[in-house]
């Protein structure tokens, strides 16, 4: 199998895990969440093994869509991530009375201050 098609091939797969984390996200799957992780490392040691390409023209038109899309698509899965985690710290701090108890010294939450507070 050529690198292009091999690329094609394995890129094809990481949307579909991509979109598997997605749902696995949103219905809060733990074991899902881990399989997917685990299938993405997978398919980046495989997509390394395609071969370099020494620049963006080696790369066909189709395999630079599906990079695109899955780079979208991981970054979507990041945010929902993010908002997640932000979402049950905040539910700890509520629970807890004190939101200093998950926090290590010193640090604060800038990086869920984005989130806000959902109802």
């Amino acid at each position: 199998m050529s690198g292009t098609t091999a690329m094609r091939e394995n890129l094809r797969q990481m949307i579909a895990v991509l979109q598997a984390e997605r749902q696995a996200l949103a219905g809060l799957d733990l074991d899902a969440i881990m399989g997917c992780a685990q299938d993405k490392v997978a398919l980046c040691g495989t997509l390394d093994d395609c071969g370099p390409f020494a620049d963006a023209s080696q790369i066909d038109d189709e395999c630079r869509g599906m990079l695109d899309a899955a780079r979208r698509l991981n970054e979507v899965n990041r945010q929902v991530r993010n908002l997640i985690a932000a979402n049950v710290a905040a539910r700890l701090d509520a629970l807890t009375g004190s939101p200093a108890l998950y926090n290590a010294p010193g640090k604060s939450r800038a990086a869920y201050a984005c989130a806000g507070s959902r109802s």
